[in-house]
């Protein structure tokens, strides 16, 4: 998917919320602040996200969003018990109706034979209390992975909770 795809599936992401009177944010780790920027890119978008976090360390994980260290220690920072903890805590801190996180190794470095460069996890929140996790594995370079991984969860956003 191209930039200008990219842009396309943010308006209709920004078009649904609007209709339905709902706030999004987003948790981000790998991503460094790409999904915020895809939803910020449309103009309108106050209407429909107010914030969003960029936690890329453990300690901004706990700090900011409630993430339990003995979560980040048992399981690490890529994982699904931690980033459903994130996304709950940045509903939770935004005051939003639907929240998404994502943590991952964007790469070149910091892979494991258990943990590849282009793993992310996803995880995704709503005020019903309603979570979803997705683990998914990203080919390419470090660009590649993190545009891969905004694609994927604004995409399961609009198809799961929009």
């Amino acid at each position: 998917m191209s930039e200008n795809q990219l842009r396309k599936l943010s308006m209709v992401v920004g078009e649904k919320l609007k209709a339905n009177g709902q706030w999004i944010t987003c948790a981000e780790s790998c991503t460094g602040g790409g999904i915020a920027k895809a939803i910020t890119d449309i103009a309108g978008s106050s209407a429909y996200f107010d914030r969003g976090f960029v936690t890329y360390s453990n300690t901004a994980k706990h700090e900011l969003l409630g993430v339990a260290e003995d979560t980040l220690a048992a399981h690490g920072a890529v994982s699904e018990e931690v980033v459903r903890e994130m996304a709950q805590g940045a509903l939770h801190a935004a005051r939003a109706n639907v929240a998404l996180s994502v943590s991952g190794i964007a790469g070149p470095d910091g892979g494991s034979a258990e943990k590849p460069v282009g793993t992310v996890w996803f995880g995704f929140a709503e005020r019903s209390g309603r979570v979803l996790a997705r683990k998914m594995h990203f080919a390419g370079d470090r660009d590649a992975v993190r545009l891969q991984a905004t694609i994927f969860a604004l995409q399961t956003a609009l198809d799961e909770f929009l």
